[in-house]
């Protein structure tokens, strides 16, 4: 599983000119699922949402997660995620998980990740033509993949 965290003000999902989903001071987080994503992954990537300290403290050092400053997070499933560039200049999706796989992953990881803040989290529709709109605060941009825990 990997994901791309943003640190935003504000950030919201529309789907046909319509909004979908909004948070205001919080996290955006895109999601992509491969089939050999498990329980583990999601267990693991939503404690680490959780906790990553990535807000100011008083001292304007990234030094409080999410939880800590009660922000919003929106998760939004993303395939491209899984892209593979190695070869050529067409990226490849092979390793994105079909649906079959990733919805019940994704839905679960939302479901995760919400208890793990102890709030409801908004999400995007899984498969949907979204147009995802943000305010990056920073910017601060992390990537992390569950398979490689670096």
């Amino acid at each position: 599983m990997r994901i791309l965290i943003q640190r935003v003000k504000k950030a919201s999902v529309s789907i046909k000119g319509k909004v979908n989903s909004f948070i205001n001071n919080g996290l955006l987080v895109f999601v992509g699922i491969c089939e050999q994503d498990k329980d583990e992954d999601i267990e693991w990537l939503t404690k680490k949402i959780a906790n990553i300290r990535l807000f100011d403290d008083e001292n304007g050092v990234m030094n409080k997660s999410v939880t800590e400053i009660d922000g919003e997070i929106l998760a939004v499933s993303q395939f491209t995620l899984m892209a593979a560039t190695k070869k050529g200049n067409r990226p490849s999706y092979i390793k994105a998980a079909k649906p079959e796989i990733s919805i019940p992953l994704y839905e679960q990881f939302c479901k995760e990740l919400s208890a793990a803040v102890n709030k409801p989290i908004a999400t995007g529709v899984f498969g949907a033509d979204m147009k995802v709109e943000l305010i990056n605060d920073g910017p601060v941009t992390i990537f992390i993949d569950s398979k490689n825990r670096e």
